[in-house]
């Protein structure tokens, strides 16, 4: 696909460097020259500087032959008109990210008026993200899947869990439930297990379930599967004003650090059911004072990622509470992954995923789309849904006969409204939807799953 992101920022960054890997044709354009540079040497693609509302930009970037245009500036506003440009000058499908809370209220109204085909917020998707984690703590990461009704969760094996040492086929028969084990990350090794493989303690290990079903082997393990009643967050921006609003309405207790005033009294009159404290939240004794130690969880949500990190190890020393960091700019995952930090957000990754997933579902086949993406284990693994449509090669055939391509696992079929932990037997059809888990990248149909044998 012919691809132009106007906007060269962390976001644009990542979503030139996914978008060119999927073998799409990108274009980059923003008004700081070094930014366009670095990414035209670092990725070989074209590059134009200029703003992305210049008709004249536009058009010398070629926006009349554009199938897709990415507006990720660091204006909602810039980012929304050079959508309407772009849709007058080239009729290209348009994706805007618009960050604001006041226009996220109107966010169906813009996208209908203004022809949009997706409009991102970043840090709505995170709270979004964070808020499912905090309803069962002692998972790292939670990703949802056929509307809610599969997840996917990764925890942590440790010391003294009746998992260390059971092959995946052993936990099945005692401790499992209706669980699917589906990736396990061992150091730097990510493995799609089969029966055999013997979990060991420190592992991360990705299980596929229902809400209902993944409590239950939670608990069967030992691990806490409580949602969090408290919440202390350092850190008043927009993520914190999105993820205080959604953990209110489900009844959590919500507890906000900001060290300026102004957005102190914006925070106070936006979320008045919240508390929020005027204050600097890396001083320890403001953080015991204000109740740490009574806290379920803590997130560190403030915009300097060194400080969100050391407050999480601050935290992880003081009690054994779940942490949340955000990070957006550090990029030294190696060393991220060997710290003793529970959750990880990173914001630019979430938007990046769900702009990936628009594009693959424009460019998919007949034989079925995209519905859900979500990266796991460090960005090595796929957890893809798909919808099966009519004319797909993998109707009615049960899974054992499918010539499956080697690092791929089909998780889960969800079929009117019912999910199924498939087995042998089992057989995809017309209208289901099916979790696949791959460390292959770039599936865009359910017929990419298959070898040579049995794509027709």
């Amino acid at each position: 696909m012919q691809i132009i992101i106007v906007g060269c920022g962390k976001v644009g960054s990542v979503l030139a460097e996914q978008l060119c890997r999927e073998e799409n044709n990108v274009t980059v354009l923003d008004v700081k020259s070094e930014r366009v540079e670095h990414l035209v040497n670092e990725l070989d693609i074209m590059g134009y500087i200029g703003s992305g509302i210049s008709f004249d930009t536009l058009m010398e970037a070629g926006v009349k032959k554009a199938d897709l245009l990415i507006a990720v500036t660091h204006s909602d506003e810039l980012n929304l008109m050079c959508c309407l440009i772009a849709r007058k000058a080239g009729n290209c499908q348009t994706i805007a990210r618009v960050r604001n809370p006041e226009y996220n209220k109107e966010a169906d109204f813009l996208k209908k008026e203004l022809g949009l085909s997706m409009i991102i917020n970043p840090e709505l998707a995170a709270a979004n993200e964070i808020s499912r984690v905090l309803r069962l703590p002692s998972a790292i990461d939670v990703e949802v899947f056929a509307k809610g009704r599969l997840e996917i969760l990764k925890f942590r094996v440790k010391a003294g869990s009746p998992l260390c040492n059971l092959s995946v086929q052993e936990m099945a028969a005692k401790v499992s439930g209706d669980i699917l084990v589906c990736v396990v990350e061992r150091s730097d090794t990510v493995t799609i297990p089969n029966g055999m493989f013997v979990l060991q303690e420190k592992d991360y290990v990705y299980v596929a379930g229902t809400p209902k079903s993944t409590a239950e082997f939670f608990k069967k393990i030992g691990i806490e599967a409580n949602p969090v009643r408290n919440l202390m967050i350092v850190g008043g921006g927009k993520i914190s004003y999105y993820l205080a609003q959604i953990l209110l309405a489900a009844g959590t207790d919500v507890r906000i650090i900001e060290q300026d005033a102004a957005s102190c009294d914006m925070l106070s009159q936006l979320i008045p059911e919240a508390t929020i404290i005027h204050g600097n939240g890396t001083d320890k004794a403001l953080l015991m004072e204000e109740g740490l130690d009574g806290m379920d969880a803590f997130a560190s949500l403030t915009g300097i990622d060194e400080e969100n990190i050391f407050l999480s190890l601050y935290v992880k020393t003081q009690s054994d509470i779940k942490t949340i960091t955000k990070i957006n700019r550090i990029s030294f995952d190696e060393v991220i992954a060997n710290l003793d930090l529970d959750t990880v957000i990173y914001p630019k990754d979430i938007t990046a995923e769900y702009i990936i997933r628009y594009v693959r579902a424009l460019g998919n086949s007949i034989g079925s789309n995209v519905e859900t993406m979500h990266r796991i284990a460090g960005g090595k693994v796929e957890a893809l849904e798909f919808i099966i449509r009519e004319n797909a090669p993998v109707v009615n055939v049960p899974l054992m006969d499918l010539d499956l391509k080697d690092d791929i696992l089909i998780a889960c079929i969800q079929r009117d409204g019912k999910i199924i932990l498939p087995r042998g037997n089992d057989s995809m059809q017309v209208g289901d939807t099916a979790v696949v888990i791959t460390t292959r990248n770039g599936l865009r149909d359910i017929r990419d799953i298959l070898g040579k044998r049995r794509v027709g």
